[in-house]
């Protein structure tokens, strides 16, 4: 895939277009292509985690083992790992290719120095995020209501 390819992929990503043209473009250039045959594990619950990832080609389970068995399929344009890409943390998922499949690694501190060089992009990035806390809280909030009623 060309860089502009790769631009295009980026800015599909909710959260990655807020970011705008040039930052997704200094991503596409510094970020790592990585390949995975079918059943290969991206990573595992409990690793580290240092990096985002873009579903380029393919598609991942990722799997929560935690007794509720919980499950999501990341395809085409899908960002893996959103939270890695600004703070350390450990994967809560295992994450496993369902055929072969491409990626696109984005390690976070290349993300954060994009953010640190476009202190506009790291402001929407803030607020984007900011608004889907109030969001989830609101909704937990219902939710806890609606459990006490």
């Amino acid at each position: 895939m060309s860089i502009d390819d790769d631009v295009a992929l980026l800015e599909r990503v909710p959260t990655l277009r807020l970011l705008g043209a040039e930052a997704l473009r200094v991503l596409a250039i510094s970020a790592e292509q990585q390949q995975f045959a079918r059943g290969s594990i991206l990573f595992r619950a409990g690793d580290e985690a240092d990096a985002g990832y873009v579903v380029q080609q393919g598609g991942f389970r990722i799997h929560v083992k935690d007794g509720s068995e919980q499950e999501v399929i990341a395809e085409r344009g899908t960002l893996i790992g959103e939270l890695a890409l600004i703070v350390p943390m450990s994967r809560p998922a295992t994450a496993t290719a369902l055929e072969y499949s491409m990626l696109i690694r984005i390690p976070r501190t290349l993300f954060l120095r994009v953010l640190d060089s476009d202190p506009a992009a790291a402001r929407r990035l803030r607020d984007e995020l900011a608004n889907r806390t109030r969001q989830t809280t609101s909704d937990i909030l219902m939710a806890s209501a609606k459990l006490s009623s």
